[in-house]
């Protein structure tokens, strides 16, 4: 497999293993020392940091699918163009679109950013 296919296959998984609320294994495709600017939690870095982060996931949304249309993969860099749709915790649905821009370094998600329309998240603090 070339690094291509190999940073193809980690944004197959980065995807597969958000829709199923596996947020471990998902944590598992980040370098340690990864740093991320998430557009609604901001700028956050390590990979323990990040692990914490994620065990709330599961109580922010009753429903979260996040599907991939479109990679990009050049080199270590990588973007993604996706569709998420997901309901919060209140019931109330959310729908954007996504991009995230990805660094891939030694077989793990270096970098990540992603950006979106927050509006449609705002229902989030009504939780």
């Amino acid at each position: 497999m070339d690094r291509h296919e190999s940073h193809t296959e980690i944004l197959r998984k980065y995807y597969e293993y958000a829709n199923a609320g596996d947020w471990d294994r998902w944590c598992d495709l980040f370098a340690d020392d990864q740093v991320m600017d998430e557009q609604l939690a901001g700028h956050i870095e390590g990979l323990d940091v990040l692990r914490s982060m994620m065990k709330g996931m599961g109580t922010m949304y009753r429903v979260f699918r996040n599907e991939p249309v479109h990679f990009v993969v050049d080199g270590e860099k990588a973007a993604a163009v996706s569709h998420l749709t997901a309901v919060s915790a209140s019931g109330e649905p959310i729908e954007a679109e996504v991009m995230n821009f990805f660094r891939i370094v030694d077989g793990k998600i270096a970098y990540m950013a992603n950006h979106h329309d927050t509006v449609p998240f705002q229902v989030l603090g009504q939780d």
